[in-house]
């Protein structure tokens, strides 16, 4: 790891932290000597950043200090590319669009070299692209999960059996092909994963189930067998 990286990472570090943490610490996470990270800190506290403590009783940093934002290694911003890209494989249109404004917005505040290794095309996200479902959108059922509402859904199965559903969404996977919908489902009574690809409309409910969506996630990782499917809808 270059010094740079390695001082911001340290300030990091004592950011996050709840306790004061020692230099043995700090060079285990970070992979070098506790000699190397004693000087990083006497560089640090060098450059005025309020570092306290010394060998022994471990460091913190007093409060009020922040760093600039869009402070990210190479490897970081790698990070970010390929997963944008990744989102392009999605079938849901906002979050592409989405995708791309993150884009623009870090190219256009991130250093010289970091930019470069955004516009660069040498990381690339291939395989099936997913196509938008026709029956809902699902910047709808994004935004139900956030506000935990319900949602009525024309559903579909695999045999071609058509439902009508009120749902307690919780959850979006996405896949290749489709997202699938976690969801409460009021007709079961239980967690059931919905296709997106095999709903036929999708309305939002004027009811909402405020306060239940963590614990119906709890219940729901709880049931993991198996990858979930949608076969159980």
């Amino acid at each position: 790891m270059r010094k740079a990286s390695r001082l911001f990472e340290i300030i990091q570090i004592l950011r996050l932290a709840k306790k004061p943490m020692t230099a043995a610490v700090m060079a285990e996470r970070l992979e070098v000597t506790v000699r190397s990270i004693y000087r990083d800190i006497a560089a640090l506290q060098a450059m005025r950043v309020p570092i306290e403590g010394g060998r022994g009783i471990g460091y913190i940093m007093r409060p009020g200090f922040d760093l600039p934002p869009l402070m990210f290694s190479i490897e970081e911003t790698e990070a970010i590319v390929l997963s944008l890209a990744l989102l392009e494989r999605t079938g849901d249109e906002e979050l592409k669009l989405a995708a791309r404004r993150v884009n623009q917005k870090l190219a256009g505040a991130v250093p010289l070299p970091l930019r470069q290794a955004m516009e660069n095309k040498a990381l690339y996200a291939w395989g099936t692209v997913a196509r938008a479902p026709t029956g809902l959108d699902l910047a709808i059922v994004r935004r139900a999960i956030r506000d935990e509402r319900k949602l009525d859904l024309r559903y579909r199965d695999e045999m071609g059996r058509a439902s009508e559903r009120t749902i307690r969404p919780i959850a979006l996977i996405y896949y290749s092909q489709t997202a699938n919908i976690v969801a409460w489902c009021e007709l079961r009574q239980a967690i059931r994963n919905f296709r997106s690809d095999r709903v036929e409309a999708c309305t939002e409910a004027d009811a909402f189930f405020r306060g239940e969506g963590d614990g119906l996630r709890i219940l729901w990782t709880q049931s993991w067998t198996e990858k979930p499917t949608a076969a159980n809808a």
